[in-house]
Parts: C-alpha cells; sequence; structure tokens
C-alpha cells in the first residue's frame, strides 16, 4: 500500500454522501479513487461534487481499477454479502455498512474469506466510538460501576423522517425493518458495551407485517448469562418530543447514560456523577465517531492495531434472528 489507502466506494445514496465523504475527504491518509453505483449519472454526480477522479456503472469496474487497496460498501443490505465476498476475492480491504450480510450462516461465510485472505474487513459501528459512549464502556468494563444488571437502548425516527424508505420498505431487499435497521446498532452497541457476553434467551414483540413488507418498530428483550439483560427499542413513526437516541445502563454500583452524558457512582451511600465533560467539539458526536471508526480502520489495514473481530457480526446475525424468530412465534428464543 501507498503511503495513502486508495479507496473505492460502492453505492452512492445517502450514507454515503453524508455519513462518509465529508469525513473521509477531509481524512489524511486516505484517498477516495473511484465511486460506483447502478446509477451511473448518479455516481458521476457525486464524484464531481467530491472531486472523485472517476465514477463507474457496477462494481466489477471498480474492483479491476488498478491499485486499489480497500473499497467501501454503502449498499442495500441483500447486497452486502456479495459485495463483501467480491472485494476480498480481489484482495481488498473492506469497510461495510451493517449488516455484514442478512443470515447468520452468510455473516460465517464471510468470516471465513476474510481469515482466508487476511484482509481488514470492518462493519459500521460508528456509535462504539462515540466519546460518551467509549467512557461508559470504560467504566463498566473495569468494574467501576459493579456488576452490570441492565442495559436499555432506544432509537426512535420520526414518521416525517421516514417519509420515503425506498428499499428498506422491501422485505426480500432489507430483511427486516425497524428492528434490523436500528435495533443492529442498539444491539451491537449494548453487547460490545457488556463485552459480548453469551445471551441465553430471546423474546421479541413486532407489529405485524404485511406480505412482503417490514416491520414499523419492535422491542426486544435479551437475557444474558449471569443475570443481566437488555432492553431494546425502536421505532420508526415516532411521534412527540425527547430523546430519540439513547442508552441507560443500570449496575449493582452505579448507572450511566448519554444525552446528556452523566455516570453516577456510589460514594458510602452518596451518588455521585463522575462523567468528564472532556474538550468541547463543534462536530457531532455522530461526525466524531465516523471519524474515529475510520482512523481505527486505516491503523488496521497498515497492521498498527487489531481491527473488532469479525465473528462479533456471526453473533449479531445469530441474535438477530433470534429476534424475529420469538415475534414470530410468540416464545423465548436460544440464539
Amino acid at each position: 500500500m501507498s503511503d495513502k489507502l486508495r479507496l473505492g466506494i460502492v453505492g452512492a445514496g445517502a450514507i454515503t454522501q453524508v455519513g462518509h465523504l465529508p469525513v473521509l475527504k477531509r481524512m489524511k491518509g486516505v484517498e477516495v479513487v473511484g465511486i460506483c453505483d447502478n446509477d451511473r449519472t448518479k455516481a458521476r454526480a457525486l464524484a464531481d461534487r467530491f472531486e472523485i477522479p472517476d465514477a463507474y456503472g457496477d462494481i466489477e469496474e471498480l474492483v479491476d481499477y488498478d491499485t486499489l487497496d480497500a473499497l467501501l460498501i454503502c449498499t442495500p443490505n441483500h447486497l452486502h454479502e456479495s459485495h463483501i465476498g467480491a472485494a476480498l476475492a480481489a484482495g481488498l480491504h473492506v469497510f461495510a455498512e451493517r449488516p455484514l450480510a442478512l443470515t447468520a450462516a452468510g455473516a460465517q461465510k464471510l468470516v471465513k474469506a476474510q481469515q482466508k485472505q487476511s484482509r481488514v474487513v470492518m462493519v459500521g459501528a460508528n456509535h462504539r466510538y462515540r466519546p460518551d459512549v467509549q467512557q461508559i464502556r470504560s467504566f463498566v468494563q473495569n468494574g467501576e460501576l459493579g456488576e452490570l444488571e441492565s442495559i436499555r437502548a432506544w432509537w426512535f425516527m420520526a414518521r416525517a423522517g421516514r417519509a420515503s424508505l425506498g428499499w428498506r420498505q422491501k422485505r426480500d431487499l432489507a430483511g427486516g425493518g425497524a428492528m434490523l435497521d436500528l435495533g443492529l446498532s442498539m444491539l451491537d452497541l449494548s453487547l460490545w458495551l457488556a463485552g459480548f457476553p453469551t445471551v441465553t434467551r430471546v423474546s421479541a414483540v413486532l407489529p405485524e407485517r404485511k406480505e412482503k413488507g417490514v416491520e414499523p418498530s419492535g422491542t426486544a428483550m435479551l437475557a444474558l448469562e449471569h443475570g443481566a439483560a437488555i432492553h431494546i427499542d425502536t421505532s420508526w413513526r415516532f411521534v412527540g418530543p425527547g430523546e430519540r437516541f439513547g442508552m441507560a445502563v443500570r449496575a449493582a454500583n452505579g448507572s450511566a447514560r448519554i444525552n446528556p452524558l452523566t455516570i453516577w457512582k456510589d460514594f458510602h451511600g452518596v451518588p455521585k456523577d463522575v462523567a468528564s465533560s472532556g474538550a468541547h467539539s463543534r462536530e457531532t458526536p455522530f461526525a466524531l465517531s465516523v471519524r474515529a471508526q475510520w482512523a481505527h480502520f486505516l491503523s488496521a489495514v497498515r497492521g498498527e492495531v487489531p481491527a473488532p473481530a469479525l465473528t462479533e457480526q456471526v453473533t449479531l446475525a445469530k441474535v438477530m434472528e433470534a429476534i424475529y424468530d420469538s415475534a414470530e412465534s410468540g416464545r423465548d428464543v436460544k440464539p
């Protein structure tokens, strides 16, 4: 690899435009050299806007680009498995939006391909990199709040904010609705914060889905080994004020939450907020988290730090399958 990682992008949708490119174009150590989309005109327009040299109409053209080092994959969910597989077969590193694959079997297949090719594969989990979340995880993992008892995580989007969902409304393309779209992020965040303990059973309730459609909201409860629990709540049609993205942790000797960040510890019967406010940043927690995850990816490609274990994505896929199975059957399910 040259001094700069030569990156190609697959998919010219909103997450590419709003989430990744504004960060990538300001990062040292990475050069976006090409972008592809099945709408070549859209790819060309985005290439012109962000000064990307080349635009293509399919992934095969982009993968054949000389001296390409890595691919960013931001395509509809059902394409992730094949696109990641194609990138690995070409010897490229991969940064892919979640989910890794629509099934646990598909995720396991990609883990084997990644191990065979010895390439870095990271899945979008930017919320892990939020400064407030990282601070809470440090307290939890160091045992400073005592034994973990529960994590509640929620992500609600207003009805107007999801007025046009496109492919996300189609089960065969998306794999699921609000629970997969929003809940997978909160599931990842919760299990990662807890250290990926064993999930012993899952119980979920999702509104009945229309034929070939997806659920607009959903709730799931996970029982963990050693008695802790995770509660996930999601919706695409939230109505009302208040924080729509959040997480709250309860432990034997303390508690914590984000938006705003508070970390309460028990000091001889007196609760005190010990959260550090940190340095003020003009960037939003979202922008900071995207930048931090890309920095981790670049360091992992250089061999400076390990990438997150891709097997975590298999665990997430198994739990997500259990969530949908539980909602369908009306019973608790063991992943």
